[in-house]
């Protein structure tokens, strides 16, 4: 069974600020910062925020389903603002899933406007299709309102 979900959001500054953020490991960093309800910890097991990095995500404790896992960026095209994160490790693969992964996009409005899109792809066993009601794109709409947050406060227009 097959299946995505996206959200999307306007932000007041240029599509090349947004991508400071989305397109590094700033993006991790802060939603460590400003998002402890729903993720505790974040580590760089290897990598540089390029294609080939790997993350260990850390969930509080108490909070129901895996502990951790671990994502792969895939992609990370600096020039059309897209990156690919495939969980390789735990989370949803122990959960019956055979693919979780998630699309961020900058996407250029106007001078200084973007729009920044999230979409969650996944592939879950028939066997446990049930599961696929655990995916939910609310807290990447978190992480997306954080960040927009951090960029409208921390960006100066010129």
């Amino acid at each position: 069974m097959f299946g995505t979900v996206s959200s999307e959001m306007e932000v007041k500054v240029p599509a090349s600020e947004a991508w400071k953020i989305y397109g590094t490991l700033e993006l991790s960093s802060m939603v460590g910062r400003t998002l402890p309800s729903q993720v505790s910890q974040i580590d760089v097991v290897q990598g540089d925020g390029t294609v080939g990095t790997v993350l260990e995500v850390f969930f509080p404790p108490g909070k129901p389903g895996p502990r951790s896992y671990k994502e792969k960026f895939t992609v990370v095209d600096n020039e059309k603002r897209v990156k690919v994160v495939e969980v390789v490790e735990g989370g949803y693969l122990d959960l019956g899933f055979t693919l979780y992964r998630v699309r961020f996009e900058v996407i250029e409005k106007e001078m200084k406007e973007c729009v920044t899109r999230t979409t969650i792809e996944y592939e879950v066993k028939e066997e446990y299709a049930a599961n696929a009601s655990l995916v939910s794109i609310q807290n990447f709409v978190a992480v997306m309102e954080a960040a927009a947050l951090h960029l409208i406060q921390n960006y100066v227009n010129n």
